[in-house]
């Protein structure tokens, strides 16, 4: 991720990319690409003229390193999710009281989901009933990645349990998942499931259905639809071109994105612009510690139930074991 939001934060204006904190022989041409140097951590979060970090380590690092950040008075940018263990996210949230901290929910800056949002807000479908969020992989991930990666509900689904939080303007109170290795059987191997849906209700009675699966064949799936009481909002999926040949066989058009990378370049540069805002006081981070918490909460809710095949009735307070 610091390959994605490296080269967006050294173009964005009001920002210099000062330093790059990493120890592999080949992050100094990446560096140099950026106009950055190479220097131990320490030496940049002692930097006075260092006002923001861009944390994009590896998930067991993120939490440590942001700890750090927010100490030395950063403001602070962090890939999700904050750690894998939420006993220790919840421990660590005093420290981040008051701090400048945003987390990489970029879908909440993605141009067709914010519009999607603005509509929703203006009441354009009256009252939200229920929402239907899909989000589906092009192909599996290599097995490496599998057991550092904390699970496909807390790598993967926790982007679509923050949307929905987003999205549906109430805390879920309940929530069902069901999976399967369905894509890869050494994922199964690993512990791990490739395909899974989730049902969160929240105390009002709306519904979020979440479709996920580490294989679509086709593409990067990603798709909303939201129902209310007088109509339907839906943002659909983001083509390579919108040029369509149509003939007696039929219409074929340009396929979707192939990846996370191409599908959100453009959610990837708001944030980094909305991180700006942040670093020179000009706005308080859209999506927050907090947000981070509670997504990790119903990641956790998620394989609960899948565990126990029932409905979680606590997700925000539930340990999965």
């Amino acid at each position: 991720m610091g390959h994605v939001h490296g080269p967006n934060a050294a173009r964005q204006p009001g920002l210099q990319l000062k330093y790059v904190v990493d120890p592999r022989p080949e992050a100094a041409a990446f560096a140099a690409e950026l106009g950055a140097s190479i220097v131990p951590l320490e030496q940049a979060l002692g930097d006075p003229a260092i006002r923001g970090v861009l944390i994009c380590s590896p998930t067991d690092q993120h939490l440590g390193h942001a700890l750090a950040a927010v100490a030395a008075g950063k403001a602070v940018f962090s890939e999700k999710p904050i750690d894998l263990d939420l006993a220790k996210v919840r421990a660590a949230a005093p420290h981040f009281a008051g701090a400048r901290f945003q987390l990489g929910f970029n879908r909440r800056f993605d141009p067709q989901f914010v519009r999607l949002k603005q509509q929703l807000d203006a009441g354009a479908i009256g009252r939200l009933e229920s929402l239907h969020l899909i989000n589906h992989d092009p192909a599996a991930p290599p097995p490496g990645f599998i057991p550092t990666s904390g699970g496909l509900f807390k790598d993967f689904t926790i982007h679509d349990l923050d949307l929905a939080r987003w999205l549906l303007g109430e805390e879920p109170t309940t929530v069902y998942a069901v999976a399967s290795c369905l894509v890869d059987a050494e994922i199964g191997r690993q512990g791990d499931v490739d395909t899974a849906r989730t049902v969160l209700k929240t105390a009002s009675g709306r519904l979020c259905v979440i479709s996920n699966t580490r294989r679509s064949g086709y593409g990067y799936d990603q798709r909303i639809e939201a129902f209310g009481s007088a109509g339907m909002l839906c943002a659909g999926n983001v083509a390579n071109d919108t040029v369509h040949v149509m003939t007696e066989a039929g219409d074929t058009a340009a396929p979707i994105r192939p990846a996370f990378a191409e599908r959100y370049a453009d959610a990837y540069r708001a944030e980094i612009e909305h991180f700006a805002d942040v670093v020179h006081g000009r706005a308080q981070p859209q999506s927050g510690y907090a947000d981070g918490i509670a997504a990790l909460a119903l990641a956790e809710a998620c394989a609960w139930s899948v565990v126990h095949d029932q409905v979680c009735p606590f997700p925000n307070e539930v340990r999965h074991a």
